[in-house]
């Protein structure tokens, strides 16, 4: 009984570590059978892959299944399938790990589940983008997509979208966790296109590949006009003999391989792609599989397209995995590789597997996850019933009913309309909206709505409009939003609330003095909104019959005669009182907007004067979308730091939805206007000019990071925001984007990307971690401006940036190229030289690479020093040189560029 018991407790142990084995080699796999009864798991008994329903992952659709007589030639994972009869767009929600590499399938069997036999076509979108077009052919066929992808959120979201062309359907899903090291592009996504294993005939899954790729056999299909030269070689490899790297290709599929039949001939593998203009990533397989003689070798060297590769002299190991893979895409309309036998080798090439994918561009970015996790808490709280499925904003074909979104350029889109009258609302108005902070337009009329209007409503920065009209809210209406009502800065609406009163009314409600007294105290009945509209109305025609009488007068008045005034209750500028001006001066300043100067995406800049002193006066657009929240960064920022080379901030009007900026004027106007000679009274700068330029900027740069505690981070650094004085003295300027690092000690902070496109930092698109070295790379885009007078990115069908072409011609070593050539040689060459070695350095991808602002300066300065000795010494011979300059600059942050 004893032993029994003992060889029980052992064979459950047993069992205990055989399923935790199992389990640990599924970790970091999601397998999802589609249409699968809730509840219902299951492992498929040929591959050992454990399925769950997706009954947790999507909440439309209806579970089918296919036709008895296909289930015997399919696994049971595609038995059923999830068909969408309804809705436009219908999605899956599945959480993964953000900036982690998954390979994401999607599989699809039609087989005839609904007895029509008809085929349909529908679109499969990831994310915000479509992945692909998937079109049945045939009943009894399955058709499965397959891509390599880094997701930027926390979860990614799988659609099938409804073209009008059948209804759409899903059979099975699945994420497997990559290595982030494998797989490497320079842009992109990757979607299969081919993965073979070579000399066999038969395909292979999990659990002989640990990714749960499939590895197909060869057929003529896929090559073009090369299997029939090729001979198969077969050697068993045990898979624990096999010596792996990263990419793991199975011990199984390593076994085999093909050379050519005709000993002496190269081996050849090329293919013709649909489209020429595609891109193509390449992972070559192999290991040796046969044991040589000593006097036997196996070495060869890879062309591509008839061309060379850095793939020469190839030697494999015996039983030891070695992976060759393209850098770079590769398109056209045939690709070729070939493996061709060096004079030295004795044995022929061989390949045992490749695996081919296909660049998938993926150019909507998903929509900011603060503002999906937001909406999708109150579509939960509210219960809202809407088609609410996928990204919210994007495509903008499928924006979510009663919400609208602004895209940026860079920037994730924003949610700046929720819209959800007379959506069947009860309870309270949730917190969660607070966190939609690029909200703009509120609509909650026409619900069921109780308890008070929230006074986090009035934390909503940009809101405009809100409707709160037809609910039961009780209670005051919140002080801060009637006075923002009032002033015209917010349209409130909460007409029909019986039991809403405005702040003080309903204090006096409650002291119950007598009915005469109750009904004096009468509830808002229409809203608010409407009387304040009244009010304005007649604050207008009297501020209308006033400025008719005193037009003259106000013309003939001395501009000395402007006083600053407050007029904004915002308490975060109360500090900087001194220095306001009300809307009636800035229409004196200005002449009533009489001269323009520019515009922007915050609004206008006109000219001013203030005791004939030019000035120039920037109002903020009433559509400009971040047009308030940039007014009180600059305000702020410039009103505590003071550099001759930032711009000075004279004053500013913030009255009402009147607001402006008044800046020192910058006579000369901006570097770029200067650099491309495109605005008629341009100045040609010398090198020395362009140096001193280039100092004075580095020097406003350095002030802000250095100067200012805590440090400030410019976000915008650019030839446009690099302003000229009447002596051509350069002063950085537009600090609307600017933040600060707060805490001591503390290197970055995260935050949405805002920036130019050109100028923006690659590392803090990628990762939102904003740090000063970020201003860096936006400075060395400039400084490169400054070297060529090319524009940031070329306008052309390649869309090259300005590093990458100053890259190009740095390995040439030829400085002529790269230098503006309407210098015509008049300088310095050794100059010109260190000035692009720090531009280079600065636009480094690797941030910690990136020269600090004191030594931009420092070279900066030392590079002008050149120009000068040379201006100097006219006398002496200029002729250009490629000698090598000896460098003060720490190896470790600027490259050497010759």
């Amino acid at each position: 009984m004893r032993m029994s018991r003992s060889f029980l407790v052992a064979f459950l142990g047993f069992l205990v570590l055989a399923v935790l084995i199992q389990a640990q080699d599924q970790s970091g796999f999601i397998s999802i059978a589609c249409g699968a009864p809730a509840g219902v798991n299951f492992t498929e008994p040929q591959t050992g892959l454990n399925y769950t329903s997706d009954a947790n992952f999507i909440n439309t659709g209806v579970s089918r299944t296919i036709v008895p007589e296909l289930r015997d030639r399919y696994l049971r994972h595609v038995w059923n399938l999830r068909s969408f009869p309804e809705g436009k767009r219908n999605c899956y929600k599945i959480n993964i790990t953000r900036g982690s590499k998954y390979l994401i399938g999607a599989s699809f069997l039609y087989g005839n589940y609904d007895g029509l036999n008809m085929l349909p076509q529908f679109d499969l979108l990831l994310g915000a983008n479509l992945w692909d077009t998937v079109d049945i052919k045939n009943a009894s066929v399955s058709r499965s997509f397959e891509i390599i992808y880094v997701p930027s959120l926390d979860y990614v979201h799988i659609c099938m979208v409804d073209t009008g062309l059948g209804t759409p359907f899903i059979s099975a899903i699945a994420l497997r966790s990559l290595r982030n090291d494998i797989y490497e592009t320079e842009f992109g996504s990757l979607q299969t296109y081919i993965r073979r294993d070579l000399g066999s005939n038969e395909g292979y899954r999990y659990d002989d590949d640990v990714y749960d790729r499939y590895w197909g056999y060869d057929d003529a299909d896929t090559w073009y006009d090369n299997v029939d030269k090729w001979k198969q070689l077969n050697f068993p490899i045990d898979a624990d003999s096999l010596v792996q790297n990263h990419y793991q290709p199975p011990a199984v599929v390593m076994s085999t391989a093909v050379t050519p039949a005709n000993v002496s001939a190269p081996l050849v593998i090329s293919w013709m792609p649909y489209d020429p203009e595609e891109s193509f990533y390449v992972y070559m397989h192999f290991t040796e599989i046969q044991v040589l003689a000593k006097n036997q070798t196996r070495e060869f060297n890879i062309t591509l397209n008839g061309k060379p590769s850095s793939f020469k002299n190839v030697s494999l190991m015996y039983h030891s995995v070695r992976t060759i893979y393209t850098t770079s895409g590769i398109s056209g309309k045939l690709i070729n590789f070939s493996f061709v036998m060096t004079e030295t080798s004795t044995l022929p090439p061989i390949i045992n597997a490749i695996e081919i994918y296909r660049v998938k561009e993926f150019p909507q970015p998903d929509t900011y996850q603060g503002d999906v996790d937001a909406i999708t808490t109150i579509k939960s709280v509210y219960g809202v019933t809407r088609d609410w499925q996928g990204d919210p904003c994007s495509p903008k074909d499928y924006l979510w009913e009663g919400l609208n979104c602004t895209y940026p350029v860079v920037d994730s889109p924003r949610i700046i309309t929720l819209n959800l009258s007379s959506s069947g609302l009860s309870g309270k108005i949730d917190p969660s909206i607070l966190n939609l902070t690029m909200l703009e337009k509120l609509d909650l009329s026409n619900n069921s709505l109780n308890g008070e209007v929230p006074d986090f409503l009035s934390q909503l920065q940009h809101l405009k409009i809100l409707n709160l009209e037809n609910n039961n809210l009780s209670g005051s209406i919140p002080s801060t939003l009637v006075e923002k009502s009032k002033e015209g800065s917010l349209s409130l609406s909460v007409g029909q609330n019986p039991h809403l009163c405005e702040s003080g009314q309903c204090n006096e409600k409650e002291k119950g003095k007598g009915e005469d007294k109750k009904n004096t105290v009468t509830p808002v009945v229409a809203s608010v909104g409407g009387v304040v509209i009244i009010l304005v109305a007649v604050a207008a025609i009297l501020w209308t019959l006033k400025s008719r009488n005193s037009k003259a007068s106000m013309v003939e008045k001395d501009q000395s005669q402007i006083s600053p005034q407050y007029t904004e209750q915002d308490d975060s500028l109360l500090q900087f009182k001194k220095q306001i001006y009300s809307f009636s001066d800035v229409l004196k300043i200005t002449n009533n907007f009489n001269t323009t100067l520019g515009k922007g995406g915050f609004g206008t800049v006109y000219l001013g004067h203030i005791n004939d002193t030019p000035v120039a006066v920037k109002m903020l657009s009433p559509s400009s979308v971040h047009g308030y929240q940039q007014f009180q960064a600059e305000v702020k920022l410039l009103m505590r730091v003071h550099h001759k080379n930032l711009t000075s901030l004279v004053g500013y009007c913030n009255e009402g939805t009147s607001k402006g900026l008044i800046y020192e004027y910058m006579a000369n106007g901006n570097l770029l206007e200067h650099l491309s000679g495109k605005h008629g009274k341009t100045k040609f700068f010398t090198w020395e000019e362009r140096l001193r330029i280039a100092v004075d900027a580095a020097l406003g740069l350095e002030y802000l990071q250095n100067g200012c505690k805590p440090p400030i981070i410019h976000r915008d650094v650019k030839s446009t925001n690099i302003l000229l004085n009447e002596l051509f003295q350069a002063k950085l300027s537009d600090f609307g984007l600017s933040k600060v690092i707060p805490t001591e000690g503390v290197t970055h902070v995260s935050t949405v990307v805002a920036g130019t496109p050109g100028y923006l930092d690659p590392e803090y698109f990628i990762t939102n971690r904003l740090t000063e070295k970020s201003d860096v790379y936006s400075f060395g885009v400039v400084l490169l401006e400054i070297i060529t007078s090319q524009p940031v990115i070329a306008r052309n069908q390649e869309n090259i940036h300005i590093s990458e072409w100053v890259s190009s011609l740095i390995m040439k070593g030829d400085i002529k190229a790269i230098v503006d050539s309407r210098l015509e040689g008049a300088y310095d060459t050794n100059s010109v030289w260190k000035a692009v070695e720090i531009a280079t350095a600065c636009v480094s991808p690797n941030l910690n690479k990136r020269p600090i602002t004191s030594v931009i300066v420092v070279e900066l300065k030392e590079s002008l020093a050149m120009e000068l000795a040379r201006t100097k010494n006219r006398g002496t011979n200029t002729r250009d040189s490629v000698t090598s300059v000896t460098m003060n600059l720490n190896t470790e942050f600027i490259p050497q560029a010759r």
